[in-house]
């Protein structure tokens, strides 16, 4: 068996690592390591809110459109989405330390390079790639390959937590970032952001642990010691290897789904055109950036509520009601928008937020449950669907607003999106009792379908 194919086959160790560890302490490490995961998350999350508040310095200094400025921010949430399995696969390579710490310093380089740009293809190459490629390395699958790692129980809450950071990071910085923006100039705003991911780099470094049986611990709740396995090399060809293999199963393919609509009915539009639309209605930028703030103090909330539901309900039908709540939101929102804040807009933050990333621990747990140990480079591949719906999102959004001179059909047509997503949450069955490990099945094609009669039966098909 090659092992480029065969993802966490569990290796023996030195004698060290396979003694049982000592008394457990009072605080287990992996609340530790998820701490530092979520500090490197947030200020990942606070490189998101730059393109609703850049959009209008931009024009005014450059004459460029909203649809030019929104190709990079296109091709920054493709590469977000892009890079997250890849990033995933590489952490089984060379440790999460190194690959997060990489990749901030990635996102610092872009964040200064884009001080000093000159023309829009500057801009796509420096926001658009650099900062889209290493925010993706810290995206939801970096949270979800922690958890995997180094918890047994608790999994959704601990994935509720670290999928919320990234909003929190934009709840953080936002207000502040626009502030600066109104008061001296975009540029100090994009410095302060490379500094904030600098200043978490030793931070991850010193803190950080690639596994639990690195300190000798087990993972939190688990009975047993786990060994930590050897690295896997190869990391490009498992990746697309457990593509290959997920893409021919119905359940990936309606989770990518209902995920691309999650993410042009989230960051897609509202990270990147919430804003302006709310200053086509005459409210004040900073005004409108802080509703978006407050959205994402309420994300905190309702992400890690989801994530204890989902610990605890069908995530299936979480998912149903969650996309069928945000629907009905965005088709109201256009009735909201005024030029001042009112009691509706505030209902709208309130309710928004809550179900924003709702959507994130279920999908993550019906992965788990369906693919196993390659869960967390599965969900990277359903990740970048999130992202290409974000992508399209963003780069339409500006479209239409510069054809139609209103973003109201944008919100009309997302709302009848999550109708659809509802309903496709709806289709995905029952996983089976045995996951399906991908990088197994690479070396043993004849596992490649579930038996006839096992659970979620149908839901494999052949390739």
């Amino acid at each position: 068996m090659e092992e480029t194919t065969t993802g966490h086959l569990r290796r023996a160790q030195d004698p060290a690592r396979r003694s049982p560890p000592g008394p457990r302490s009072r605080g287990h490490r992996a609340w530790w390591v998820a701490a530092a995961a979520a500090l490197a998350i947030v200020v990942a999350g606070s490189f998101s809110t730059m393109p609703g508040i850049l959009q209008d310095p931009l024009q005014q200094e450059f004459h460029w459109s909203r649809g030019t400025i929104g190709v990079a921010s296109s091709v920054n949430m493709v590469l977000y989405g892009l890079t997250a399995p890849f990033a995933a696969a590489l952490m089984d390579r060379f440790g999460i330390r190194r690959v997060v710490v990489a990749a901030l310093a990635t996102v610092a380089t872009g964040s200064l390079l884009t001080t000093v740009m000159v023309a829009s293809w500057q801009f796509t190459l420096f926001w658009g790639f650099l900062v889209g490629l290493g925010t993706g390395s810290m995206a939801m699958a970096f949270g979800a390959t922690v958890t995997n790692r180094w918890f047994t129980t608790r999994r959704g809450l601990v994935t509720g937590i670290l999928s919320s950071g990234s909003v929190f990071g934009q709840m953080v910085f936002l207000p502040a970032l626009s502030w600066t923006i109104d008061h001296y100039d975009w540029r100090p705003a994009l410095v302060t952001l490379a500094l904030a991911a600098l200043a978490v780099a030793p931070i991850v470094w010193l803190v950080l642990r690639d596994h639990p049986a690195d300190v000798g611990q087990r993972p939190y709740g688990s009975a047993e010691f786990v060994t930590k396995p050897d690295p896997v090399t190869g990391v490009a060809r498992r990746t697309l290897l457990v593509l290959r293999d997920c893409a021919r199963t119905r359940p990936f393919w309606l989770l990518a789904a209902m995920f691309a609509i999650c993410g042009a009915t989230t960051n897609g539009i509202m990270w990147t055109h919430f804003t302006p639309a709310a200053h086509d209605h005459g409210m004040a930028v900073t005004t409108a950036s802080t509703l978006l703030a407050l959205i994402g103090v309420f994300n905190v909330a309702g992400t890690i509520a989801s994530g204890w539901l989902t610990d605890r309900r069908d995530s299936r039908r979480l998912l149903a009601v969650f996309f069928t709540l945000r629907g009905a939101l965005l088709l109201l929102l256009p009735l909201m928008m005024a030029a001042t804040v009112n009691p509706a807009m505030m209902v709208f933050v309130v309710a928004f937020g809550l179900l924003d990333l709702a959507t994130v621990p279920p999908v993550i747990a019906l992965c788990r449950s369906f693919y196993g140990e390659d869960s967390a480079i599965v969900f990277g591949w359903v990740n970048a669907a999130h992202q290409v719906g974000a992508a399209l999102a963003a780069l339409l959004g500006g479209v239409a607003r510069d054809t139609f001179g209103s973003y109201d059909p944008v919100w009309s047509v997302l709302g009848a999106a999550c109708a659809g997503a509802a309903l496709v949450a709806l289709l995905v069955r029952p996983a089976p009792a045995s996951p399906v490990s991908l990088g197994k099945a690479h070396a043993s094609r004849s596992r490649e379908t579930v038996p006839t009669g096992a659970p979620g039966e149908g839901d494999r098909q052949e390739g």
